[in-house]
Parts: structure tokens; C-alpha cells; sequence
């Protein structure tokens, strides 16, 4: 692929069209690629921008989709979706790697690959997104991540949520978690289940999946979030 067309590629897995694809090509310009070519510029300074703008939009979504989560559980949450290795695995699933340009020495230690590489590279993307676009488009690509990590940490770690959660009631001499299915939405094929986690008669947690079993796990996954923020 040509350099352009390797642009356009990642625009397109990106979700966004840019207006001034310039910004797009500075965001992918490494230090060292930079320093080669005696370029001015590099991502360094769209990368300072692209993590505050996420913050700001990681904020805002969990602040308004999980109201029942206390300041803890919120700050414990956040440094979760806004850690490294979430935004280098974003990075990698949109293929950002293979637009970078990268100086020879960076380019032969696997520089395409570093987690740590790609994850600046993202937050610099999303610098030079907010530059073109404002702030709601940077919601529109940021969004889809932050709920495509939700989902990725309640399979990987709510497998044993339920019983984690009916644990810790009876721990505390409550009654037990209570499961409530509020919505099912699709068709038969591919239907999809909400259910909400209540403890002690308040809503601790909520939750959607392809199945009644794991969204209640999620939402149990999600109760334990706010509960260890009491």
C-alpha cells in the first residue's frame, strides 16, 4: 500500500473521515521518523491534546451511563479505560500500527508493535480528530472504545462475579442479589438481554449481552465496581 492509501485505510477502521488530512499525517509521525527527515513536527504535542480529550470523554460517558457508582469506583474505572494497555489494543484493532512512520532504528525493534508506541499514537489521533472535528467527534470514535473495553473487562474478569457478589452479602448480612430482566431487544437470531443488579434495594449494577447468564454476570461484575467504593 502507498502511503495514502494506508491513511485512508486507517480512517476508514477508524470511523472518521478527516477534513485536514495533514492533522491525520501528523499523528502518525513519530520523534523519530521526524528527526530523520528534519520534519518540525511530530505527534508529541496532538498526543498531550488526544489525553485530555479522552479523559474528558471517558469522564463524561462513565458520569452519565453509571449513575449508581460512587467518586471511587468511578477514578477506578477510569484508569482502567484510559490505562495503556486499553488504548494500545484499540490501537492495534484499528491497524494504526501499519500507518505509522517511524524512523529506521524505531522501525527495526518492532516499533509498530510497542504498546506503548501505539497507545501515544492513538491519543494523538484523537488530538488531531479534535482539532478537525470538536469534541463530538472525538464522542463518536471514543464511545465505541470505551464500550468495546467495558465488555472486554466483564468477560475477562465477571466469569465468578455472581458468586463474588452473594459472597460478600452474606458477609455483610443482606439479602441476597437480586436480577432483574428489564429489556430484551432483537430478533430470535440475535437477541440481546438487559438486566439490572439490585442490592439492598438499590440498583448496583446494569448490564446487556447476547445472553441472560452473562449479562447478569456483567451487571454483578459492574455491582462489585460500586460497592467497593462504599
Amino acid at each position: 500500500m502507498t502511503e495514502e492509501t494506508e491513511l485512508d485505510a486507517l480512517q476508514r477502521r477508524l470511523g472518521a473521515r478527516f477534513r485536514r488530512p495533514l492533522l491525520l499525517e501528523r499523528a502518525v509521525t513519530h520523534r523519530s521518523y521526524a528527526n530523520e527527515q528534519g520534519l518540525e513536527h511530530n505527534y508529541e504535542r496532538l498526543e498531550f491534546l488526544g489525553d485530555s480529550v479522552i479523559g474528558l470523554v471517558v469522564a463524561e460517558w462513565l458520569f452519565r451511563s453509571r449513575p449508581d457508582l460512587p467518586e471511587g469506583g468511578l477514578s477506578e474505572l477510569m484508569a482502567y479505560l484510559v490505562s495503556r494497555p486499553v488504548l494500545a489494543e484499540r490501537a492495534a484493532t484499528i491497524g494504526l500500527g501499519a500507518a505509522l512512520k517511524l524512523g529506521i532504528g524505531e522501525e527495526r525493534s518492532g516499533g509498530r508493535e510497542k504498546p506503548s508506541l501505539l497507545a501515544d499514537a492513538l491519543e494523538a489521533v484523537i488530538g488531531a480528530l479534535f482539532l478537525d472535528g470538536g469534541l463530538e467527534r472525538c464522542r463518536q470514535v471514543v464511545v465505541p472504545m470505551i464500550e468495546a473495553a467495558i465488555e472486554r473487562r466483564g468477560e475477562r474478569g465477571a466469569g465468578d462475579a455472581k458468586m463474588r457478589l452473594q459472597e460478600l452479602a452474606q458477609a455483610r448480612s443482606w439479602q441476597l442479589p437480586e436480577y432483574r430482566h428489564v429489556r430484551e431487544e432483537g430478533p430470535d437470531h440475535s437477541k440481546r438481554f438487559s438486566v439490572e443488579c439490585w442490592v439492598e434495594g438499590r440498583r448496583r449494577g446494569s448490564a446487556s449481552a447476547r445472553s441472560k447468564k452473562r449479562a447478569e454476570q456483567r451487571a454483578a461484575a459492574e455491582a462489585l465496581d460500586s460497592l467497593a467504593g462504599d
